[in-house]
Parts: C-alpha cells; structure tokens; sequence
C-alpha cells in the first residue's frame, strides 16, 4: 500500500514530517541570532569574543553531529522492518560516538585562548573567548545527546515533539541570556560568562526534555537501560555512516569561513554586508535542511523495504517542495533587498547606506543561491537516507573546494568584482556539489536499489 502512494500523498507525507523539522532548524537559528544580538547590547568587546568563541564551538559541534545524523536513515530504515533492537543498537551507539567525540574537544576549548592567539586572534578577545569556552564546552556533550535523539525521533517520525523542545530552548535560551547576561531578575550582570551559562543551561534541558519523552513515550526501545554494554558491531556501523557527514559539514562551513575571509580582505563594509546576507540566506536554508531531513527519513524507511518505487516518487516531491520554497525566496530577495539589509542595521551608523547598497548587491547573487544551496542539501539528504556517505563527502568537498574556492577567487578578485564576485564563486561551488550528488543519487543510487 505504501509503495503505490501517490504524489501528493507524498507531499503530505513529507510536509508532515518535515514542517516540524523546519521549525526545528529555524528555533535553533535563532538562539544563536538572540546570543549574537543580546552581546551586541552588552558591548563590542563581549560581541566580538563571541564571534570568535562561537565559531570554534560551532566547527567543532558539526563535525560531532556526524554520528547524529547517521542515526536519523538507519532507525528509519530499521522502523522499516520494524526492528525495534537494532533502532536501540544504532541510537545507543550514536550516543557512545557523541560522549567520546565530546571527551576530545575538552581540551581545544580548555586551552582555546592560546590556539586563538596563536591563529592570529588578539589577546583580549581570545582570553575572553576562553573564558566563554571554558563554561560553554560543558554544554557539547548534551548539545551531541539531543542532536542524536533528535535524530532517533525524527528516523520514527516524531518530529512534532522535536520542533516544541528546541522552540522551547529558544526561549529559555533569550530568557537565561536576558538574565545572566545583564543581571535581571536577581542575577549579576555576568556579561559573556552569563551567555555561556546560559547556553550551557539551555542543552542540558533540552537533553531532559527529549531524554523524558523518548522514555515516556516509546519505552519499547529501552534506550538507557545496560547503556554502558559494548556492541562494537554497531559502533562500527555508525561510525562509518558518521565520520563521512561530520566532515561534509566541517567543509561547507569552512567554505563560508574562507569567504567571510575574503570579504574581509575588500574591506570593513563588504564584511559587514556579507554577514548580514548569511544571515538571511541561512533563515532560508533552514527550510531547505528541514526538507532534507525529511528526505533522509523518508528515503531511509524506502531503503529498508527496498521500495525503489516510493524512493523515486519521495524523490521527486521533496525536489518539488524545496524548489517551489527557492523560488519564492528568490522572489523575496529580489523584490525587497533594501529593507531585508536594512532591518540589521541601525539608522544612525555613519556605513549604512554604504552597507545596505553593498548588501542588496550580495542578496541579487543569493537569490539564485537560493536555487543550488537547496538542491545539493535536498541531495545530501537523498544520499544520507540510503545510507551513501562517503563518496558524497568526496564529491560536496571537490565541489566546494575544487570548484567554489577557485570561482570565488577569480571573480571576486582576479575579474575585480568584488563581494558579488566573491558569492558567484560560492554559487558555482555550491551548483556543482548539486549537479555531482543528484548525479549519484540518480545514476547511481535509484538504479541498484530498483535492480536489487
């Protein structure tokens, strides 16, 4: 019966798993935007630490979340067969991976400010980094836990509860940080150690909260129970679906790094204008990634039947569904750039109408950014969900770095285009990881499971 489902069966299927998703992605997009804006309040100094301090922490919680989201196609395509032990193997072995992945970046983010100083970054700022970092790293470990549980809910298709906790964490996140940051209710001002707790505060009860309902409400699995009993079988399985993604993550965010560089190099308001057009350009990807998500889980139960009917069909819709939601963001870009700049910036900076106009430039290029960021990402997903890593990992990093760093160099500075040179070059990198992983995913992928 599923496998004769019907396209907009699918795109029901798909809105209903993957609208929570994206509201998921989006409520955690936004506690690192209210941390980014409360700072900013405080002062320069707290701001810019916090930049430096999140980067790190960031890198270092992607390449983690590898071995959380191997575990989102493999519990769907066990809940495929309806084998409830291996659902439990793979999610409890997901977690092992987070708490030794964890154990290593102890002491990067312990002695961060001596790594920070020695990359280049000044004494004050990277001492209060550190000082971020330090009460901050307490938090990866939960951060890890919730991402993998996240993981093993969204695999059944309990993605509603994952949207309510992490909107949740947002706003105790804006809540601990109004609080502990500018000594409210009581509390000290404790500046850019308060946003640390705070964060630190906010993982550990969204890991409660996931860790309460994946007891309460599906205690059939028995996630915790001999928690510590080795399966070394599965730990190798997830590993090897894992470590390919962590780096796949690692290399689209160090890709965006080394462009923000760029920007840096033409100057203070090309920065400034590049960092605003991330921004918007990353609330729209949250959609996208919710998407993907969707795809992974949906593909991940097709590969478990073997049903390469559904898989194409699922295929198909969730290329549909994100290809509509780019173009109206196209539209959206370019209709209205001046004031999507222009809401970051306040009216009596002395750059605002240099940034605002280097900024509609940057979003004219982001609209068709738009169509090739949501078409590698829907194809990562794809691939994810058939349990298809590491030749992907190869692939996106070719692209990135191969093909995007290349581009961005030439036109943004070889041909003298400057910022929106510097962003056709991400377009074009981001293009060809669309073109090589839809390649797989159709050349490769579609035909072996319908032959199987």
């Amino acid at each position: 019966m599923t496998a004769q489902m019907t396209y907009p069966q699918h795109a029901r299927a798909l809105m209903t798993l993957g609208l929570p998703l994206v509201g998921g992605h989006l409520a955690q997009f936004l506690i690192g935007l209210t941390d980014t804006i409360m700072l900013g309040w405080y002062g320069a100094e707290a701001l810019a630490a916090l930049t430096l301090a999140h980067t790190a922490f960031f890198t270092l919680f992607l390449l983690g979340t590898g071995f959380a989201w191997a575990v989102m196609p493999m519990v769907a395509s066990y809940a495929a067969r309806d084998d409830e032990v291996m659902i439990r193997r793979a999610t409890r072995m997901g977690l092992w991976l987070s708490i030794l992945f964890f154990a290593g970046t102890v002491p990067l983010l312990w002695f961060s400010g001596p790594i920070l100083r020695a990359l280049g970054q000044a004494e004050t700022v990277s001492q209060n980094a550190q000082v971020y970092l330090r009460i901050a790293l307490w938090g990866m470990l939960p951060a890890l836990a919730v991402m993998v549980i996240k993981s093993y809910l969204a695999g059944l298709e309990h993605t509603r509860i994952v949207f309510w906790i992490t909107g949740g964490a947002a706003l105790l996140n804006a809540v601990f940080n109004y609080a502990l940051i500018f000594g409210n209710f009581g509390f000290p001002a404790l500046g850019i150690e308060g946003a640390a707790i705070a964060s630190v505060l906010t993982h550990g009860i969204s890991l409660a909260g996931v860790v309460a309902y994946a007891k309460g409400k599906l205690p059939e699995h028995d996630l915790f129970t001999r928690f510590w009993n080795p399966d070394w079988e599965m730990f190798a399985e997830v590993f090897r679906l894992g470590w390919p993604i962590g780096l796949t993550n690692l290399s689209e965010v160090a890709l965006f790094a080394a462009s923000a560089l760029m920007m840096g190099w033409l100057g203070t308001v090309p920065l400034a204008a590049h960092g605003i057009a991330v921004q918007l350009a990353t609330a729209a990807f949250m959609v996208h990634m919710g998407l993907s998500n969707a795809a992974t889980v949906r593909a991940g139960n097709a590969f478990g039947r073997r049903d390469a009917g559904h898989l194409v069909r699922g295929a198909w819709t969730v290329i549909a569904l994100s290809g509509a939601f780019a173009a109206v963001t196209v539209v959206i870009f370019l209709a209205a750039p001046e004031p999507l700049v222009g809401v970051f910036l306040d009216p009596s900076d002395p750059d605002r109408v240099a940034i605002v106009e280097a900024g509609v430039a940057l979003l004219a290029v982001a609209a068709l950014f738009q169509l090739v960021d949501a078409a590698q990402v829907i194809a990562l997903g794809l691939l994810r969900g058939v349990q298809d890593t590491r030749v992907p990992m190869w692939l996106a990093a070719l692209a990135y770095w191969g093909v995007g760093m290349p581009a961005a160099w030439m036109c943004g500075f070889v041909l003298g285009w400057g910022g929106p040179g510097v962003w056709i070059g991400l377009v074009v990198g981001l293009g060809a990881a669309g073109v090589f992983l839809m390649s797989r995913f159709w050349g490769r992928t579609v035909p072996r499971l319908a032959a199987a």
